[in-house]
């Protein structure tokens, strides 16, 4: 029984669309499994510097040549994560695109990458097992241009260089390790069209496995203007693992829960001052708006609408009151892994992690108490296909976000 909270509503957003074809026989002749830009050195980023002034996020620099814009020319993204392997097949529709295959698989690739620093065997070859899967689709969807991108984990491991490079020679797949500034730009890249409207700045966030990324915007224009941002190592993984065993007793629980959130609230604290600074200095702007995309907020929006599985389509772009959230998230601290695992949506691959999540989202709440929270099912993938289908020239109103959306500065 889901617990009684005020009446939620969806944003009037458009989202890109969910694969409606049932094409099964693509032509496999063209197989690209991680095709850089034109001009672009496997491994590079193609985004140059930004103004002078400040930290700043990457800006995407269009190339000159273009290749392969037929209507059947399909684009690709793998975002592997700390936690997760998730792919991104589309097809330009419009100013929009069509989603034509997907992947997702907890791999766990940053599991003990707290106490060694290192992605251990087990993690290396669960991540791989998931990489070929996404190899096999790139060919099957005749992809074209893709780009793969590896974070936190990758970023942070002694070993990280090393198994990009096991997985360039066993699957064709070239990884970049992306910063996390760069984590962040393509997060809100792919998401910020589900921010409410309004005035006055508005805060994006994108809890991960490995690390948790802030973004202050201003979205008066638009495409929104990055203020602000700041990375912490803080995930569900890393969070989890740092915190150690969550105990047998509620107060064991308890405690932990508590320490959490003051860990994470430590980090927030330089930014979460920052973030009031911005907030006083547009006064009377309207309620504060607040946008997140990671599995924790799709998943308790999903036990907030009481569903019997996850459902995209109910969640993404569904706004819930963040006194929801913090309820249903006080109610998951307290109860045991045993109980988690009985809960919809959450089951046995989000029981152990689902806790870390909760305290994050609280802490984030402390720092924009906004009285709303947007819900998103879709970040960094969506980024990286807006900026490919942008960069290979299809699409104006993309390429116009990409050369107007500056970041700090």
């Amino acid at each position: 029984m889901a617990e009684q909270f005020p009446p939620v509503r969806r944003t009037g957003a458009k989202g890109d669309r969910d694969a409606t074809t049932n094409e099964r026989n693509a032509d496999v002749r063209n197989c690209a499994s991680s095709t850089p830009l034109p001009g672009q050195r496997a491994g590079d980023g193609p985004y140059g510097n930004g103004p002078p002034g400040g930290p700043q996020l990457p800006i995407p620099r269009l190339p000159d040549q273009r290749q392969g814009t037929g209507p059947r020319q399909a684009y690709a993204a793998i975002d592997l994560g700390t936690n997760n392997c998730r792919l991104l097949i589309a097809r330009p529709s419009g100013e929009n695109f069509v989603v034509i295959d997907a992947f997702s698989r907890v791999v766990r690739l940053g599991e003990g990458l707290a106490q060694t620093g290192l992605l251990s065997q087990a993690a290396m070859d669960r991540a791989l097992a998931a990489l070929h899967v996404c190899a096999d689709k790139l060919c099957r969807r005749s992809v074209q241009l893709a780009r793969s991108v590896a974070t936190e984990a990758c970023r942070r491991a002694s070993n990280g260089e090393a198994f990009i490079e096991r997985v360039r020679q066993e699957t064709g797949i070239a990884l970049d390790i992306i910063s996390a500034r760069e984590e962040a730009r393509l997060a809100v890249l792919g998401c910020h069209i589900l921010l409410e409207p309004g005035e006055g700045p508005a805060m994006i966030f994108d809890i991960g496995g490995g690390s948790t990324e802030l973004v202050l915007i201003d979205s008066t224009a638009p495409v929104p203007r990055i203020l602000d941002w700041q990375s912490v190592p803080w995930g569900v993984v890393s969070l989890s693992e740092t915190c150690g065993p969550e105990g047998d007793s509620q107060a064991a629980r308890t405690a932990r829960y508590v320490r959490m959130r003051e860990l994470v609230s430590d980090s927030f604290a330089p930014f979460a001052d920052r973030a009031t600074r911005f907030r006083a200095q547009d006064p009377g702007k309207g309620p504060m708006r607040l946008l997140g995309t990671s599995g924790t907020v799709t998943t308790l929006a999903s036990l907030h609408l009481d569903l019997p599985q996850y459902d995209r389509r109910a969640v993404d772009g569904l706004i819930v009151p963040a006194d929801s959230m913090r309820a249903i998230s006080t109610r998951l601290s307290s109860m045991s892994i045993f109980e988690r695992r009985e809960l919809p949506c959450i089951g046995r691959e989000r029981a152990d992690l689902v806790v870390a999540g909760c305290a994050i989202l609280e802490a984030i709440l402390d720092v924009w108490p906004a009285d709303r929270l947007g819900v998103a099912d879709r970040g960094i993938r969506e980024g990286i296909l807006r900026s490919l289908i942008a960069a290979n020239g299809q699409g104006e109103k993309m390429r116009a976000e990409l050369r107007r959306m500056r970041d700090l500065g």
